[in-house]
């Protein structure tokens, strides 16, 4: 068991360094070439510094805009959301933060963009990808990502309207003081972004499935065993076989019902499975705490 616990701890860490150096680079490289403005306190913080440097000529490590933005969010996660999570997401930020004000010259020279589209949309990417790798460590990259999951689970309602729209503020201060094609281009970054990580993390995802199996308790202890999700269970009857069967219901999240899928299929091999996308849901939905 502790030697489970220390192999989940180093691959937390190894995910979460990795993350940060991807993070710093794609601020170095893609974001710096295109003169993108990203989402959230990052955005933010480039923001301050860009504002600072052209109207009072002072250079701020952008790490120290960074770490004023994040210690109030900070610190309402580690009270109210989880203490590991905290820590593990400040270290994202604080590695992040140095890499991007230290990182040596040739590898933010390693790409030299003169085109403003391609760096949005491979900025974009490669700012999902980092995101991802901290999300796989339940962690997360600070900011505004630290509000938004303690709405969610503190009082079950979605703030990324409100994160859209402060988003939008950003981009409008930015386009107002420097140029309009910046902030346009920083649009493309951040929908670029929202697509990709869509794609590489699923763990904000539902699945809804459909069981009909002639095993109905060994499925369902297996369903709230390993995602700790309630199943609900109807009465059916095979109109080709005229056989009695149990259909159960089930929402997990996406990242979840492949294992159970497979699960499934070794307890019992002659069960129907259909997955299908949940687009929403209302109503209590099992949340694992944060460590």
């Amino acid at each position: 068991m502790q030697r489970q616990a220390r192999c989940y701890t180093v691959k937390r860490l190894a995910l979460i360094l990795t993350g940060s150096a991807i993070f710093a680079f794609n601020l170095n490289t893609f974001v710096h070439a295109g003169s993108l403005i990203p989402g959230g306190f990052t955005g933010l913080a480039l923001l301050v510094k860009d504002c600072f440097l052209r109207f009072t000529g002072l250079s701020i490590p952008f790490s120290i805009i960074n770490y004023s933005f994040n210690a109030v969010p900070a610190i309402i996660s580690f009270k109210f959301i989880g203490k590991k999570f905290t820590l593990y997401s400040c270290l994202m930020i604080v590695v992040s933060s140095l890499l991007t004000d230290f990182m040596p010259s040739m590898f933010i020279e390693f790409i030299q963009l003169h085109d403003t589209l391609l760096a949005a949309v491979f900025g974009g990417i490669l700012n999902a990808f980092a995101i991802s790798l901290c999300l796989f460590a339940d962690a997360t990259s600070g900011g505004t990502d630290f509000i938004a999951v303690f709405f969610a689970e503190k009082y079950r309602k979605d703030t990324w309207n409100y994160i859209f729209a402060g988003n939008c503020v950003i981009l409008a201060a930015a386009g107002f003081l420097f140029t309009l094609d910046k902030a346009l281009y920083s649009i493309i970054f951040q929908f670029t972004t929202t697509l990709s990580l869509n794609s590489f993390y699923r763990g904000y995802q539902q699945k809804t499935l459909f069981i009909i199996t002639n095993k109905p308790n060994e499925i369902c202890a297996l369903i709230y065993k390993e995602s700790g999700h309630g199943v609900t269970a109807f009465d059916g009857t095979g109109l080709y076989t005229k056989a009695e069967r149990k259909m159960l219901y089930s929402v997990v999240s996406a990242g979840e019902a492949g294992r159970l899928v497979a699960g499934i299929k070794k307890i019992d091999p002659e069960s129907f499975i259909n997955v299908l996308k949940t687009e929403s849901i209302t109503g209590n939905f099992y949340i694992k705490p944060r460590d």
